[in-house]
């Protein structure tokens, strides 16, 4: 139920109780910045988990209060404060929105400050492709800017070599003025200020030493004189800088997703390369040192049905109608052809392909991987796709006969019907989308 007077969602239990007790809602009007810091001052006093248990909220996953220099999880602290007006009791999780229609557009009116940030130690993929699907950007030539997009890809691929996290606002200016200059294929200004600044309000962007809100991203004066004036040092928040680290399906998606996005009628293949991402290993997970954490799962190749469709987006992604010819950015695209050996390795499920399979090596890769090698089963200059409907994963016994065997011919017969059917299978478990 919609509160008029506040334009907040209250759940029916919270309206009867209400009413139970005879205490107005026009009391959700009455908070102020004096309830709000007490429950600020309890959430101190407490620590963040003995405080959120209290209240029953979990952790914020995207909008923060910044007050004081600090992080307080946003929607816990509005349902505090309620509790701390004369007569009232803290509203539960349930009984209203955390978003920046409800609580957090309320405490921003009362003067406080709220920020997105991706603040777990942990960053799920889904979540982080999901920020950059909905990236705001500029579109004022009628086409989405591509500002925010190439400092990401220099970002991810500082990321993948294991660069430092952070930079000195000097560095980072020198390095993406040259990047936008170059790049800049829809007349993009050689000005890091504004992306950062969209990336800071984005949540995927951290300056951790400046502790405020950081302005708006348009205008140019003020914009730019802020910059210069703080000299910020900053990069992607930490969690993203993990995730995109250690984890080369998350790197594939969210590269997948930009491109698809904002490079759909232009050639990316000199900006990847500058960035070091146009290569058939970019979705290759990171060797895990002794310290690093463990993958969620235990067998990581594995892939879900939502991630095979992703994969196969990406792999089709810029596919001229004329795929079988030998043009350069049909035949040779590291990007898809990556996403696709992904795909086929996933829908293995870790064994050979070849239904006559007589014996797959039972020893593992360095990486705890099945000894596989992806293969297409009509060749690219013979019009074959960088496509998994059209590759298999094979064991090396099998790669062999497949290429250089008296039954070869037969064999891929075998194979593409294999590879076809099992891609359908998948489509059939997600979707018609991934064709």
């Amino acid at each position: 139920m919609l509160d008029v007077t506040t334009g907040i969602h209250v759940s029916r239990e919270t309206w009867l109780s209400v009413l139970l007790r005879r205490v107005p809602v026009m009391a959700l009007t009455d908070i102020t910045r004096i309830e709000v810091d007490k429950a600020v001052e309890e959430y101190d006093r407490l620590g963040r988990d003995a405080f959120l248990q209290h209240y029953g909220f979990g952790r914020a996953r995207r909008y923060m209060l910044l007050h004081g220099g600090r992080h307080y999880d946003s929607k816990a602290i509005f349902g505090a404060a309620h509790g701390f007006v004369p007569g009232q009791q803290p509203m539960a999780a349930q009984d209203f929105s955390g978003g920046a229609e409800h609580a957090v557009g309320y405490l921003r009116r009362l003067g406080f400050t709220v920020v997105e940030e991706l603040t777990e130690s942990v960053v799920i993929r889904d979540d982080l492709v999901d920020r950059v699907a909905h990236l705001k950007v500029n579109r004022s030539s009628g086409r989405p800017a591509l500002f925010q997009p190439i400092v990401l890809l220099w970002a991810i691929g500082r990321a993948r070599r294991g660069e430092p996290r952070l930079l000195s606002w000097k560095e980072t200016e020198e390095e993406l003025k040259t990047l936008l200059q170059r790049h800049g294929m829809r007349g993009e200004r050689p000005r890091p200020d504004y992306p950062v600044a969209a990336l800071c309000r984005a949540g995927l962007w951290v300056l951790p030493d400046y502790q405020g809100a950081v302005p708006a991203a348009h205008g140019d004066t003020e914009l730019r004189s802020w910059f210069r004036d703080k000299q910020p040092l900053g990069g992607l928040a930490e969690p993203v800088y993990d995730l995109l680290r250690r984890s080369g399906e998350t790197r594939l998606a969210v590269i997948g997703e930009l491109l698809c996005r904002f490079f759909d009628d232009l050639d990316y293949g000199p900006l990847l390369t500058d960035v070091g991402l146009y290569d058939d290993d970019v979705a290759s997970d990171e060797t895990p040192g002794e310290a690093e954490a463990p993958e969620e799962r235990p067998e990581p190749w594995l892939i879900t049905a939502v991630e095979y469709e992703r994969l196969c987006r990406i792999a089709k992604h810029g596919e001229a109608a004329n795929h079988g010819k030998r043009a350069s950015r049909t035949a040779r695209n590291p990007i898809r052809s990556s996403a696709a050996r992904r795909a086929v390795l996933g829908r293995s499920q870790g064994h050979c392909e070849n239904p006559h399979c007589t014996g797959q090596p039972a020893d593992v890769t360095d990486k705890g991987h099945p000894i596989l090698e992806v293969d297409h089963v009509v060749d690219l200059t013979l019009g074959g796709r960088d496509h998994p409907s059209q590759m298999v994963a094979l064991c090396p016994n099998c790669h062999a006969v497949k290429t250089r065997g008296r039954t070869r011919e037969a064999l891929r017969d075998i194979l593409l019907k294999v590879a076809v059917e099992r891609h359908n299978a998948l489509r059939t478990a997600h979707g018609p989308s991934a064709a």
